[in-house]
């Protein structure tokens, strides 16, 4: 098992957004004006630390403004909701209310978490302001596409607005749930995690260590089926050691890889694979023309650096045996050409 510090570079730099991306986001309607930008949140006055039930730093601070601002910052943040969830329909911002600001001075996004209220029943959701990063607004797209989950965000010049994603993180349900499932609920655990792994490996989705997705149990008649979901999407495409887009190599997901061990054979395992590769060709043979948009502002793009494109593109040949790969000038054709091989194999099955 590989450790991520060696597996990983250190920092990623954030990617400005280019013309043709920013024409991508507009056509399909994430990028829309916002009354609030991520730099006037950190006007913060003051904060205090977020601790967890079990009284642990959450590595999370909640943060304080002057009086004066207050009360702009928080409406600016009630329409933002509402831009978000209703089309922009200002009627329910009445009874709405910010219970709170936290900033994360973990990772390299830095995000500010909103959490909003509905004063009527007192249901409430979150929301985060991020900076704009191209890399990961094209991680943000290809989760949309290409996975069975859609996801709602906006993007208006320097920040980015990214809906909350509900679930159990992926860390403390290894400690505190999976010693208590069933072996049939851990072996069907087992299979989505084989999925969720070969789903990042085919968009190239990096550093997928338990805390940077989640768990999400369903009740389905007598059984609860576990779903595993992405929640951070930092890291699309840019290192260049393909063992960074398998989460099986992450020392974070160890039991995961040993559940899949312990519960499925080989054949299973196998079956899995190539189940979630089906269903990921359908997905972009159904949205066509959209991936090929986004592929296009990639392709166009630069988001990753030539060294990391260089040695990419040698592993995946290695890996995969496809010369298209060989051929790669940068990483939005890397995700061009991963995405034609799985497409031409599917397509060569049912043929």
């Amino acid at each position: 098992m590989a450790n991520e510090q060696k597996l990983m570079s250190k920092k990623k730099p954030a990617f400005p957004v280019t013309e043709q991306l920013n024409e991508y986001l507009v056509e399909y309607n994430r990028n829309i004006k916002i009354p609030i930008f991520y730099d006037d949140l950190l006007r913060f006055q003051g904060s205090i630390v977020v601790y967890d039930k079990n009284h642990e730093d959450t590595l999370w601070i909640r943060t304080y403004y002057s009086e004066y601002e207050r009360d702009e910052i928080d409406l600016s943040l009630k329409k933002v909701y509402t831009i978000l969830h209703s089309n922009g329909n200002e009627k329910v911002i009445k009874y709405l209310n910010v219970d709170a600001i936290d900033y994360c001075t973990f990772g390299n996004s830095k995000p500010f978490r909103i959490k909003i209220r509905n004063i009527l029943n007192d249901n409430y959701t979150y929301f985060y302001i991020k900076k704009t990063d191209a890399s990961r607004i094209y991680g943000l797209e290809l989760e949309h596409i290409l996975s069975p989950f859609n996801l709602n965000f906006l993007v208006y010049k320097d920040t980015l607005i990214e809906e909350h994603i509900a679930g159990i993180a992926g860390d403390v349900f290894i400690k505190e749930m999976l010693p208590k499932c069933t072996d049939i609920e851990k072996a069907q655990i087992a299979k989505e995690f084989v999925k969720f792994n070969e789903r990042c490996m085919i968009r190239l989705l990096g550093d997928m260590r338990s805390y940077n997705y989640v768990i999400i149990p369903v009740h389905d008649f007598d059984q609860v089926i576990y779903k595993i979901r992405a929640i951070d999407f930092d890291q699309q495409c840019f290192e260049g050691k393909l063992r960074v887009y398998a989460p099986q190599f992450f020392k974070e997901n160890y039991e995961m890889v040993q559940l899949v061990a312990d519960k499925l054979k080989k054949s299973s395992i196998n079956q899995y694979k190539f189940e979630e590769r089906s269903i990921v060709a359908k997905r972009v043979l159904s949205s066509e023309s959209r991936i090929n948009q986004l592929v296009s502002c990639m392709k166009e793009d630069k988001i990753s650096t030539s060294e990391n494109v260089e040695l990419l593109r040698h592993q995946i040949f290695t890996f995969s045996g496809d010369v298209n790969f060989k051929k790669c000038k940068n990483m939005g054709e890397i995700v061009g050409s991963a995405i034609d091989f799985v497409k031409r194999n599917y397509e060569s099955v049912t043929v």
